[in-house]
C-alpha cells in the first residue's frame, strides 16, 4: 500500500499495524480530533511511512462476527494531512481498504465493512469510496470491497 507526496507526486510505501501502548503519548487530540486512548478496548491501528514512527492516520474497529461485518468506530487522519494543503494522499483509503482486507480474511465472500458517517461526510464516503446506506450505517461489501481494494491495495 502506498501514499502520494502531493508536491511531488511520489509513491510511499506505508505499513499498517496495531496502535502500541507507548504510541498514545504521540496520538493527541489536536492532531487526531479525538481522545484515541478511549478505543484502545477496540482493535485500534496506525498508519505510518515505512522506516518512520510518525503516525499519519488512524483506524479503530469492532468485529460483528454475527454478521460477518467490520465495524469502522473511528477514522482519523492527521491533521496535517487533511484539507487542500495536505503533505500526502490516499491515508483514509488505505485504513478503509485495510478494514476491507481484514475483514475478508475473517468472513470470506460474506465480508462486509461499516462506518456511521458524520451528517457533513455521509455523502464525501458514498461518492469516494462507494459505500451505500444501509440504516444509519454506510456499507461496503460484495464487489464494491473488491473495488477498494484493487484501488488502495499495491502489494
Amino acid at each position: 500500500m502506498v501514499v502520494t507526496e502531493r508536491h511531488s507526486g511520489k509513491n510511499i510505501q506505508i505499513d499498517i499495524l496495531p496502535v502500541d501502548v507507548q504510541d498514545y503519548r504521540t496520538i493527541t487530540k489536536s492532531r487526531f480530533w479525538f481522545n484515541w486512548k478511549e478505543e484502545s478496548a477496540y482493535d485500534v491501528f496506525k498508519l505510518r511511512i515505512k522506516g518512520t514512527d510518525t503516525i499519519l492516520g488512524l483506524i479503530s474497529l469492532k468485529s460483528h462476527n454475527r454478521e460477518f461485518r467490520i465495524e469502522i468506530r473511528l477514522l482519523a487522519v492527521s491533521k496535517e494531512n487533511r484539507g487542500r494543503n495536505k503533505t500526502y494522499e490516499h491515508i483514509a483509503g488505505n485504513l478503509i481498504a485495510f478494514a476491507c482486507l481484514r475483514s475478508i480474511r475473517m468472513f470470506g465472500h460474506w465480508a462486509s465493512v461499516s462506518l456511521v458517517p458524520k451528517t457533513r461526510l455521509l455523502q464525501h464516503y458514498i461518492e469516494k469510496y462507494h459505500m451505500h446506506p444501509a440504516g444509519r450505517h454506510l456499507l461496503l461489501d460484495g464487489k464494491d470491497i473488491m473495488k477498494l481494494i484493487n484501488r488502495y491495495n499495491h502489494d
